[in-house]
């Protein structure tokens, strides 16, 4: 069998069999494929697709590539809950607390930013001296006692989905459905957890633009993972707007600190208390109403915010900065953006938006770049808010003056400006069981 035949059969996009998929994800595991090969078959697989047995096939190979982790020596339920990526989603940062002091055990795994979304690992190594690579028997320890720890993927673990992730944030092939699937799923069933909610984007910010290809994503990632005998439920949300007003790492956890705290924006705040309360439900914690009540609850009582600073604590990190936010680097530039005409945010170019953080630093344009954690966007004006010409509709902020003229230009290339107010989207557009 040679790689050679395996990418001309994808590029002619002929179906790969079961044998040849995992000679791909076994040989490039070894280091046996170079990335140049691996990267044609990434870009054939991009164009070309693959059918429903080829994606299991490829998710089960990542999957399978390394270690398999064994939580049973962690006491109670364990659920997780994985976003498909979104610009602002800081979601994990509020859950994971409130679903851990409710009695459930979050034992998460996270990855780095891809392309225009960031990653919750980046967002957590900007609170100083938080570790995001623990040994096992710690990181079991820590979900015991404090009933949450957040830790980046091993090396271990889905090494195939590792050296994958990192290969497509710079190829070009992060938008594609197969690869999308592998990669998640291939993370979520090589880990122990007993019930998964995926939280799949859609919209201009999303990977799936368009709501029937949301629901395919969605449908693909629950088939599959109930297929691998797990609990699963998608719920589809609004990525045609930011989540929140931050956009960019440090700016995001302190904005995840002030929701913990109920000062969160709306939307945020919103779209955290459906995803804790799916989950605790799925867990057999109650109805979704009556988590839903529990989660407010550990909100307005401090218990969540507790919860939150003690993973903080022990996992090495600043929990100081937790009660004073002031703590956190601070960008040594910034920028106010003025909207040019009145009326309306009819649209935001959301892609965009990531893209202009991503110019100030807040992501990387190649796997070797270094992230600025100051960098960022404050936005002052959302969808469907009534703006007047030289209003200041985001702030940007950066330790590079260079880098503020060609993000405040994509940022304003990206925001829509109509006479009408547009129709209001609901954050949950579905639900996938």
């Amino acid at each position: 069998m040679r790689m050679f035949d395996i990418i001309r059969k994808k590029r002619d996009g002929e179906e790969l069999t079961t044998e040849e998929i995992n000679f791909f994800i076994e040989r490039y595991v070894k280091g046996e494929i170079p990335d140049y090969q691996a990267s044609a078959l990434l870009m054939a697989i991009f164009f070309k697709g693959m059918t429903e047995r080829e994606t299991a096939d490829l998710t089960f190979a990542v999957r399978d590539s390394g270690a398999r982790l064994d939580f049973s020596e962690i006491h109670g339920v364990r659920v997780d809950k994985h976003s498909t990526g979104g610009v602002g989603d800081k979601t994990s940062l509020v859950v994971a607390p409130i679903v851990a002091t409710l009695g459930a055990k979050v034992a998460k795994m996270s990855g780095r930013g891809l392309g225009h979304t960031g990653g919750t690992i980046d967002k957590l190594e900007s609170i100083p001296g938080f570790k995001t690579s623990l040994e096992t028997s710690e990181f079991i320890k820590n979900v015991n006692e404090v009933g949450v720890c957040i830790v980046g993927q091993s090396q271990e673990l889905a090494p195939a989905d590792k050296k994958l992730y990192a290969l497509r944030d710079v190829t070009a092939t992060v938008d594609s459905l197969p690869l999308v699937v592998s990669s998640i799923m291939g993370k979520k069933l090589a880990a122990d957890d007993d019930c998964i909610v995926l939280d799949v984007k859609t919209g201009s910010g999303a990977f799936a633009k368009t709501l029937e290809d949301s629901r395919a994503l969605a449908r693909a990632m629950v088939d599959i993972g109930k297929r691998a005998g797990k609990k699963m439920l998608a719920l589809i949300t609004d990525m045609d707007r930011p989540l929140g007003s931050a956009i960019g790492n440090s700016l995001e956890v302190i904005e995840a600190i002030d929701t913990l705290n109920g000062k969160g924006p709306a939307d945020f705040t919103e779209i955290c208390l459906i995803l804790a309360s799916n989950m605790l439900s799925l867990a057999g914690k109650g109805s979704v109403d009556e988590c839903r009540k529990a989660c407010e609850k550990a909100i307005a009582d401090g218990t969540a915010l507790e919860t939150f600073a003690k993973m903080v604590r022990a996992q090495g990190g600043d929990d100081g900065v937790i009660y004073d936010t002031s703590g956190f680097a601070k960008a040594k530039y910034s920028c106010d953006v003025t909207c040019e005409e009145s009326g309306y945010i009819s649209h935001v170019d959301t892609e965009g938006y990531g893209v202009a953080s991503l110019l100030l630093g807040a992501g990387r344009n190649t796997m070797d770049d270094v992230i600025d954690f100051s960098a960022g966007i404050i936005l002052h004006k959302k969808t469907g808010d009534k703006v007047e010409a030289g209003d200041v509709i985001a702030t940007l902020y950066t330790s590079d003056e260079s880098r503020l003229e060609q993000a405040k230009m994509e940022l304003l290339k990206s925001t829509k400006i109509d006479d009408k107010k547009p129709i209001e989207r609901p954050l949950v557009l579905d639900t996938i069981i």
